[in-house]
């Protein structure tokens, strides 16, 4: 709970070094006399861009349940970015807490005056982290958490703030092309060696483009004995290998017939791009 509210949609990230409250959130918490601390620092990460915060809030966050829970006062910085999430929660809350991620078991641990063995827990919804990962790559649409309830009184129970109507199901979005594209010939004798250009292109850049290409064909690597690799002397592999040991032939290993089968076939498709070479061991 975080100021007497029940917020759900936290992303929990060790790496960020900030506790995060987004400004939706915030505003649909109706803290009213509680303000904003002005901050200038700016915030890196967020779609690739500075984002400055709005300010920072102190809010008591409590964790747990039962008589395992405890209670820490946090600075969030409030956000004003579109987010799947009402809060993300970094180090700060972390260190806070003492608490000790498992993301494999999405839960968290952390000690409390009380409970059993004195140590809390928050247990997190594999279904709702769905959701919230569905959401946030959905591309060119608005996040929103306007689901949350509104004109709910403060109460000792608190209040609840989702985001999203939990009997909701999401679709995962589907990556498509952003354009249709076009198959071109790179050498008119060989029709089998093509590339392909943006299908939206005016005729005469599509031409343009088709004649600089067929141009500069030799630059294609069709086949792996087009690769000529790196200048050895801009970098060279070299095997840690003591040249004072005496070589040793391994023994032969033997395989099931079916095995040997996949193996020669592979070992051959190697030797026909010229990866590897017959080299002969000392006995």
């Amino acid at each position: 709970m975080i100021a007497n509210y029940e917020v759900r949609r936290i992303f929990i990230d060790s790496g960020s070094s900030a506790d995060i409250l987004f400004r939706e959130a915030y505003d649909q918490m109706q803290l009213g006399d509680v303000s904003l601390e002005k901050v200038n620092t700016s915030l890196y990460g967020f779609v690739g861009e500075v984002v400055h915060p709005r300010g920072m809030v102190s809010l008591p966050l409590t964790m747990g349940r039962g008589t395992a829970w405890k209670t820490c006062l946090l600075k969030f910085l409030v956000v004003d970015v579109p987010s799947a999430y009402n809060v993300m929660l970094g180090r700060p809350m972390l260190n806070t807490f003492q608490a000790v991620v498992s993301t494999y078991h999405m839960k968290i641990k952390f000690p409390t005056p009380g409970g059993v063995g004195g140590v809390g827990e928050v247990q997190g919804d594999p279904l709702q982290s769905r959701r919230c990962y569905v959401e946030a790559i959905r591309k060119g649409q608005k996040r929103s958490v306007d689901d949350a309830p509104d004109q709910v009184p403060p109460s000792k129970k608190g209040r609840t703030l989702e985001g999203e109507n939990s009997e909701e199901t999401e679709t995962p979005a589907k990556v498509q092309p952003a354009d249709e594209l076009l198959n071109i010939e790179i050498i008119p004798e060989n029709p089998d060696k093509t590339t392909r250009i943006g299908s939206h292109l005016g005729e005469e850049a599509k031409k343009e483009i088709t004649l600089c290409l067929q141009r500069n064909a030799d630059i294609f690597a069709w086949t792996s004995q087009d690769l000529e690799g790196i200048d050895p002397q801009v970098i060279t592999h070299h095997l840690n290998i003591d040249p004072s040991y005496k070589p040793v032939k391994q023994k032969k290993r033997h395989f099931e017939p079916e095995k040997d089968k996949i193996i020669h076939a592979e070992v051959n498709k190697l030797m026909a791009a010229g990866h590897i070479e017959e080299i002969q061991f000392p006995e």
